[in-house]
């Protein structure tokens, strides 16, 4: 069997272990006082070794390929550690211009924080990892609470992170200029429909749109995203939280793809990240561009894709999303992935250009 081949299969493995893990891990919860699911959660701050093996081509069947779509292939990680917690990334947020400094959290209620190392424009590695648990307004893990660990989608304002967590519907807000990740978090008011999103279907992406954001109505408002609640029409769903204009409104749904991350550029452009999974062609995600201007309460919107990706290209289950322009003023995206503590999936970190 050739390299490929084996890949292809290893993947297609993956993939359905991502898709089985759903109905086991849900029992566990349910019959634990703790849920099973935080059973990789941080339980104190430390400092963690991460290990990082570069990923030289996007797509292997086709190494001289670098153009995917309005993207260009930058470079690739595959991260591992030593360390039980790390893992179940699903939102990465930079802390700087300089797409270094990071912020991540996993699904299990845990922060981690460190720094991409380049060498000629290409990641490296990661520098001083650091992990913690994330804090509630007592200073306790939140995942001493049930239910309280699928924390899936990050956002920030300045000092300020937002977190949500999809079991229970929840919104989080932590000021780390008191303390960083040992900052203490205090649940945000959201409205009715939000905390009625399906189990295990809800708040996938956040994003919030900076006050200072000339020509955009929505400055200061928190965007927040399902990834399964659909409308009336079977759109997906998603709520303006605070700001000028609070209220929901629905993302057009194709290809049965689901939410799973977003972003917001500079140029005012929406990025979703999308993902479906088949058990015929394994994972798939894309990306997708919206137009912040035409999101309003009522609005359906609806945008390109701009990439996509499938079992043949080196992915996983991508779930977060970020951007930064570098010192040439080249727009890079960044994907992590979710590898659900699972043997069969892996920790990813991929780097684009975007392309105009």
């Amino acid at each position: 069997m050739s390299t490929l081949q084996s890949r292809r299969s290893f993947l297609g493995h993956a993939a359905a272990g991502f898709s089985t893990l759903a109905l086991p891990r849900l029992a566990q919860a349910q019959s634990a006082s703790r849920p099973a699911q935080a059973e990789h959660a941080v339980t104190e701050a430390v400092g963690i070794e991460v290990n990082a093996r570069q990923i030289p081509f996007f797509e292997p069947r086709d190494r001289a390929r670098v153009r995917f779509g309005q993207l260009a292939y930058r470079s690739g990680l595959v991260l591992t550690s030593p360390h039980r917690g790390f893992g179940g990334l699903s939102g990465l947020r930079f802390l700087d211009d300089k797409g270094e400094r990071f912020l991540a959290l996993s699904d299990q209620g845990s922060w981690f924080t460190g720094a991409i190392r380049y060498a000629n424009g290409k990641m490296a590695g990661l520098d001083d990892v650091e992990a913690a648990p994330m804090l509630n307004s007592e200073g306790r893990p939140i995942t001493e609470k049930r239910l309280w660990y699928d924390t899936e989608s990050l956002a920030r304002d300045g000092s300020l992170v937002y977190v949500g967590l999809e079991r229970v519907n929840q919104i989080m807000r932590f000021d780390f200029a008191r303390g960083g990740t040992r900052a203490r978090g205090e649940v945000v008011p959201t409205p009715p429909a939000l905390r009625k999103l399906p189990y295990n279907k809800g708040l996938e992406a956040l994003v919030f749109v900076p006050k200072g954001m000339k020509g955009q109505p929505l400055a200061g408002t928190l965007i927040a995203m399902a990834e399964g609640g659909f409308d009336a029409d079977g759109n997906l769903i998603g709520f303006l939280i605070g700001g000028p204009m609070p209220g929901q409104f629905s993302i057009k749904r194709t290809d049965k793809q689901y939410i799973s991350d977003a972003v917001l550029l500079p140029s005012g452009e929406l990025l979703i990240l999308e993902r479906k999974f088949s058990w015929f062609t394994g994972i798939n995600i894309r990306i997708r561009s919206l137009p912040l201007k035409g999101i309003a309460p009522g609005a359906l919107v609806d945008g390109p894709v701009l990439f996509e990706a499938d079992l043949g290209h080196e992915i996983d289950n991508m779930e977060g999303i970020d951007a930064h322009v570098t010192a040439e003023g080249e727009t890079v995206l960044t994907l992590v992935s979710d590898d659900n503590f699972s043997m069969l999936q892996r920790t990813l970190l991929l780097q684009f250009t975007l392309v105009e």
